[in-house]
């Protein structure tokens, strides 16, 4: 924890990424002096954002290299800081250490007992539900993730941070969503490690395999997996979860219904307010990891159940004339599939938009993705694709939205190429009808969610009329 309580000022090139934000606030909280730049924030986007970290006492500047003048002793990046941001430029010619988001977390991670959820899918989700599950069994409990806890909104803050303090029911214990997509996973030694699954996402599966096994061997305590094959090679020390056989914290009775789950555990009955077969397994790992932590199945029932998921992960914004709008940050193959299986739970047909998401990720898993949605949709389905999100950078721009449209269509699938949102947001409005659900998927792009409620509002108005 030195480098992390050090005097002088940190400043955050990229803070108002989710991952970054985060960190900040965090660091914040813990006594530093935080400051923090974005080109969106330059740009006069993410005002929301600004204004939370504002409050919280973090000063913002142009992503100029004014930031990292004065009392500045450290810059703090991530991955997407290039090479040729203005921050990372004045910060070399003045010699300021350049540590990394992941290292930094690494500090608060090894400071205190702390639970560390990896996995190609459901992270974000697993670590709010595991740190509302030990706040609702009265354990201290703060809070890193990758997305905003919508209870800890309804409080008042942001929503993807939070700063406990012990004096509840025994030291303070610290959940962390942990990120494999930059090999920054390599970084950490928690006390519990949670591994929800394995699929092909920013790695190929081979490389994945290798990470997930550094990590759950560098676990000090113990170490959850996902009942899965690709995930057995992680050791005999692992406690399983799922529904199937091999399962040590085994789900049976399993019923999914459009807007909630039901399952049990050892003769304990649980309900998932979330739907989808997805989220059930999702809720089992935050109960194997509970059981880790020294919870009882009993206990953990109404936590659970009290969940208020995370924005942007099947969030429903609202509905008009009986269509039904949801925002979801899907944007890999097995997302962006069971995203649309869990819409069709509850419509008579989904309205799917996908944004693909960067073009260095969506060219690595192209093929997987046209094969999720010609595998996920129905013949009475439809499905518009946004041009690729392009956050500026040296990204090479070689493909368009409308190639991977073309290729879905040729499985029979209903894809369009939407050339504009304006155009998109007409286009769905006339098609909707009622008993459909539109469901607006994509990563990164903080703009998707005003694009959800621009759609729910024009269908308002077309119902009003």
């Amino acid at each position: 924890m030195a480098a992390a309580l050090a005097p002088g000022r940190f400043h955050y090139a990229g803070i108002g990424g989710s991952g970054m934000s985060a960190l900040a606030q965090f660091h914040r909280w813990a006594g530093a002096t935080v400051s923090g730049s974005d080109r969106s924030f330059d740009r006069g986007e993410q005002t929301e954002l600004a204004a939370a970290l504002r409050r919280q006492g973090i000063t913002l500047f142009p992503q100029d290299g004014s930031g990292v003048a004065g009392d500045c002793r450290a810059l703090v990046v991530s991955t997407a800081i290039e090479s040729e941001v203005s921050d990372l430029q004045a910060a070399r010619a003045r010699r300021l250490p350049v540590l990394h988001r992941a290292a930094l977390l690494a500090q608060f991670v090894a400071a205190q007992r702390s639970v560390a959820v990896a996995g190609s899918s459901g992270k974000s989700t697993v670590a709010a539900w595991i740190f509302e599950l030990l706040r609702g069994c009265g354990r201290a409990a703060s809070y890193l993730g990758g997305a905003a806890s919508i209870a800890l909104q309804r409080e008042g803050l942001w929503g993807n941070a939070y700063r406990g303090r012990p004096g509840a029911a025994g030291a303070e214990l610290l959940v962390v969503e942990a990120d494999e997509s930059d090999g920054t996973l390599e970084h950490y030694e928690p006390a519990i490690g949670v591994v929800l699954n394995l699929h092909k996402d920013h790695k190929e599966t081979g490389e994945l395999q290798r990470l997930f096994a550094g990590f759950a061997a560098r676990c000090r305590e113990a170490v959850v997996i996902g009942d899965s094959e690709p995930l057995a090679a992680l050791g005999a020390r692992a406690t399983v979860f799922g529904f199937g056989p091999r399962a040590a914290v085994r789900g049976v009775a399993l019923e999914l219904e459009p807007r909630a789950s039901r399952f049990e555990v050892e003769g304990v009955r649980f309900t998932v307010p979330l739907p989808g077969a997805h989220n059930a397994a999702n809720a089992l790992a935050a109960i194997a990891a509970g059981k880790a932590l020294g919870l009882e199945l009993g206990e953990m029932v109404a936590p659970l159940a009290g969940f208020q998921g995370i924005q942007r992960r099947f969030e429903s914004i609202g509905g008009a004339g009986g269509v039904e709008v949801v925002d979801d940050y899907a944007h890999n193959p097995a997302k962006v599939e069971a995203a649309i299986r869990t819409a069709q739970l509850r419509a008579r047909r989904v309205l799917a938009i996908y944004q693909p998401h960067a073009f260095a990720p969506t060219r690595f898993f192209r093929p997987e993705l046209v094969e999720s949605f010609c595998l996920a949709l129905g013949a009475q389905d439809r499905l518009w694709l946004l041009e690729v999100f392009y956050a500026g950078g040296s990204a090479q721009r070689d493909f368009s939205a409308a190639d991977i449209a073309a290729e879905i269509r040729q499985c029979g699938a209903r894809a369009e190429f939407a050339p504009s949102r304006a155009w998109l947001v007409e286009r769905v409005a006339a098609e909707a009808r009622a008993g459909d659900l539109v469901l607006v998927m994509g990563a990164r792009d903080p703009s998707l969610a005003a694009l959800a409620r621009e759609i729910l509002q024009t269908l308002e108005l077309r119902n009003a009329g």
